[in-house]
């Protein structure tokens, strides 16, 4: 297994995005493939012990800013590690992509140089989210911010072979956000894709609310990119708001200090069950090649569960079952 990865892609990169990656060629058996600028990755490496570790370095001498637009950055910065490690799978040289840097970029990157699978009308970024039910995604969350009803039944499509081949969900409920529950509530959108939906052959359940979706009625979450985004990052914001706030309350008092000493166990257990690193990054569902979006914020843990992540992703035989999915649905729909 060979990943490329993003050096020079995130708020804390280098530094951050090497030490995951001796992380996972150490944890995982693969090989990475750190993509950047060479110098600066050479004395990144020279932090660790990597004896024994498979981590090419694979020059490219210009970075893709956060700051900078994504197409614009995309074509003018020809060496940078987004392009070049792109260009490795590509070529077949990488069976993955990994970047914690701008998200467009990623995006725009995957589409000019992989380009999506035939019949994918857009490309859609799949987030994975905790649930009382366990792990479920939520697609689109931003690549896609106007939809047409067939770009949702796609998403539906390729967020269940993500769910089936990745995390072993075995035919995954399908909803559709809305605002109530009913057959007929939403808008036109939402209720000329749910008709698709409903004729589609997939696990659908329906419409779900906002409210729903913590609870693991669906496991597999279609919207609308901007309607998905503003989900995903509202609940990151609560999460952060409602750990404060616990913390405030238990240094109250001595009783509740001592209260929270004793649940501290638990508390670490919803931490890690409410934490992004733990899942490392998004997938890029559409495009011909594994590629995963990364946290601008990640620290050296998520880059190593980006890392498994894309590895598992690669092992599932994603892409194949994607296009054998899409194809399938073409085809019964032209029937």
């Amino acid at each position: 297994m060979r990943i490329a990865l993003d050096a020079m892609g995130g708020d804390y990169a280098p530094e951050v995005v090497v030490e995951g990656g001796v992380l996972a060629a150490r944890e995982l058996e693969a090989e990475v493939i750190l993509v950047g600028r060479e110098e600066a990755i050479y004395q990144e490496l020279k932090k660790h012990d990597t004896s024994g570790l498979s981590l090419p370095i694979v020059s490219a001498s210009q970075v893709i800013e956060m700051t900078d637009k994504p197409a614009q950055a995309v074509k003018a910065k020809k060496d940078s590690s987004m392009v070049v490690g792109m260009g490795l799978v590509k070529k077949g040289e990488a069976q993955a992509f990994i970047s914690a840097g701008n998200s467009g970029g990623v995006m725009v990157a995957a589409l000019f140089h992989l380009g999506r699978i035939k019949g994918v009308q857009r490309p859609a970024l799949c987030a994975i989210f905790p649930s009382h039910e366990g792990p479920l995604c939520i697609l689109d969350v931003g690549a896609n911010t106007d939809c047409k009803p067939l770009y949702l039944l796609q998403f539906a499509i390729m967020g269940s072979v993500y769910m089936e081949r990745v995390l072993g969900v075995g035919k995954p409920r399908v909803g559709i956000v809305s605002t109530g529950e009913e057959e007929g509530k939403g808008s036109q959108l939402v209720l000329e894709a749910y008709e698709l939906l409903k004729r589609s052959g997939l696990n659908f359940i329906g419409n779900v609310e906002g409210k729903d979706v913590p609870l693991g009625l669906a496991q597999v979450v279609v919207t609308d990119g901007f309607t998905g985004n503003v989900i995903v990052k509202l609940a990151e914001g609560m999460a952060g708001f409602f750990a404060e706030l616990v913390e405030e309350e238990i240094k109250r008092s001595p009783l509740t200090a001592l209260g929270g000493l004793l649940a501290k166990p638990a508390f670490r257990g919803v931490k890690m069950r409410l934490d992004y690193s733990e899942y490392g990054g998004v997938p890029l569902l559409g495009v011909e090649g594994v590629v995963i979006v990364a946290h601008g914020r990640s620290n050296s843990k998520a880059i190593k569960n980006a890392l498994y992540m894309a590895k598992r992703t690669v092992e599932g035989g994603m892409i194949e079952a994607i296009k054998e999915e899409i194809e399938r649905k073409v085809e019964e729909r032209r029937g």
